[in-house]
C-alpha cells in the first residue's frame, strides 16, 4: 500500500430536490422514509440516464454539503451516548463528506428522476447514480456491529414522521 495521499476531483451530476431544509427534521435513513422528492441531473449529464427506467431503486452517491466537519470519531444520531469511529457511523461528519442512500425511482421525466424514501436536505449535491441490483446488493447474512435491533426501532420511529 502506498503511503502517497491522492487527492480526487469529483464533479455534482445533479442535485437533489426534497422538503427538508432543516438537518434536526430530516429522515435519518432513507429504507424508513416515505418522503418524495426529485433527482434534477445536470443537461450534460442527461445521456447517462438511457435504460434506467427498469430498475426500480437507486443508489444516490451524493456530498453532505451542509456537514459543520470532517471528523474521525462521532456520536450517532439515535442513541448515541459515546463516541464511534467515524467509518463505524453513517454519520455526515467524515471525511470526504460522501453519503449514500438507496430510493425508490417512481419515473423520470427528462433529466428530473421522481424518487421516494429521501433522506437528504434540499440541494444536496449528487455525484453518481447506480441501479440497485438485489443479485449484487443485498447480503442476506450481514451483519449490524454495534447497531442493535432497539436502534432500528428508534430510527425507524424518528423517521416514520417526515
Amino acid at each position: 500500500m502506498s503511503s502517497v495521499r491522492e487527492s480526487h476531483a469529483c464533479t455534482a451530476i445533479g442535485a437533489v430536490r426534497t422538503p427538508f431544509g432543516d438537518p434536526t427534521a430530516t429522515p435519518i435513513q432513507a429504507a424508513f422514509s416515505t418522503a418524495s422528492g426529485a433527482v434534477e441531473v445536470y443537461p450534460e449529464f442527461r445521456d447517462g440516464l438511457s435504460a434506467l427506467s427498469g430498475f426500480s431503486h437507486l443508489i444516490l452517491i451524493y456530498r453532505f454539503h451542509r456537514a459543520a466537519g470532517e471528523g474521525l470519531a462521532e456520536r450517532p444520531l439515535i442513541d448515541g451516548a459515546e463516541p464511534h469511529g467515524i467509518f463505524a457511523t453513517r454519520h455526515f461528519n467524515r471525511p470526504n463528506r460522501l453519503g449514500v442512500s438507496v430510493v425508490r425511482l417512481l419515473g423520470i421525466d427528462g433529466a428530473t428522476l421522481a424518487v421516494e424514501g429521501v433522506d437528504l436536505l434540499d440541494g444536496t449535491p449528487v455525484l453518481d447514480i447506480k441501479p440497485y441490483i438485489p443479485a449484487f446488493d443485498c447480503v442476506p447474512d450481514a451483519t449490524s456491529g454495534w447497531v442493535t435491533p432497539q436502534h432500528v426501532v428508534q430510527i425507524k420511529k424518528q423517521s416514520a414522521s417526515f
